[in-house]
């Protein structure tokens, strides 16, 4: 029996959404009766399940509720009810430069951001070539990232995470960043790793990349799973309901 890697259980998440306090005594009269706060429920009693192994694509239009799954999944934040269980150890690509120091260069965020995803500075020591030639930043890896495009920076951060033996692999629509050569090279390095039976959960638009990725794609929409199956049924369903 296939072990999972991810157990997602009636999870529900919902934020606060704080108005401005009113500052003069005219905005005190007329919202006197405003209320201070709404609460805007993002995902509601979701419960899914994702096995070792395999490549699972959330789809569904911006605000359904996707990217906040995948940052729970990372512990980023938490649920209000529920609970999500992983196996094994994760990396994640989930914000353009999130855990870079603007300050310091290419090289020097290699070891700051692999070292958050658990790796010690031996081991950081023998993957640095391979991460550098991966990235193909060359030279400007030893300037400071502040000086990097979103397309550098997307390099960098994709190059660190697939070299820390990670088993569970989370990304959030970083590869629509970059020129189309390295966003091939970055789908079939995800291939190679989905075959080497990582758990790989992705959430992109790009309909056509993740078909040829992933095997399964949960729909979401207003924090409810609408659809969960084979990636080609669920996007075909997807399309004609939203084009």
């Amino acid at each position: 029996m296939e072990k999972d890697a991810i157990e997602i259980k009636n999870v529900t998440k919902s934020f606060k959404l704080f108005y401005d306090k009113p500052s003069t005594l005219k905005e005190r009269l007329v919202f006197w009766n405003k209320k201070k706060a709404d609460e805007r429920v993002i995902l509601n009693d979701i419960s899914v399940n994702i096995k070792k192994g395999e490549s699972v694509a959330l789809i569904g239009v911006n605000g359904s509720g996707k990217s906040t799954l995948l940052k729970m999944m990372t512990k980023i934040i938490y649920p209000n009810k529920g609970t999500i269980k992983t196996y094994g150890k994760i990396t994640s690509l989930l914000e353009l430069g999130a855990g870079f120091h603007s300050d310091f260069t290419g090289r020097e965020n290699i070891y700051f951001n692999a070292s958050i995803f658990g790796l010690t500075e031996k081991e950081i020591d023998k993957r640095l070539a391979n991460i550098i030639e991966f990235s193909e930043l060359g030279e400007l890896i030893d300037s400071p990232v502040r000086t990097y495009s979103s397309g550098q920076y997307m390099r960098l951060a994709f190059s660190i995470a697939i070299n820390v033996d990670a088993d569970i692999l989370l990304i959030d629509e970083i590869l629509a960043v970059g020129d189309q050569h390295f966003q091939d090279k970055c789908f079939e390095k995800l291939t190679e790793l989905k075959d080497s039976d990582k758990t790989i959960v992705i959430v992109s638009h790009s309909l056509d990349a993740i078909k040829k990725l992933c095997s399964r794609a949960i729909w979401i929409n207003d924090g409810k799973i609408v659809k969960d199956g084979k990636i080609d049924d669920v996007i075909d369903e997807y399309i004609k309901v939203c084009g």
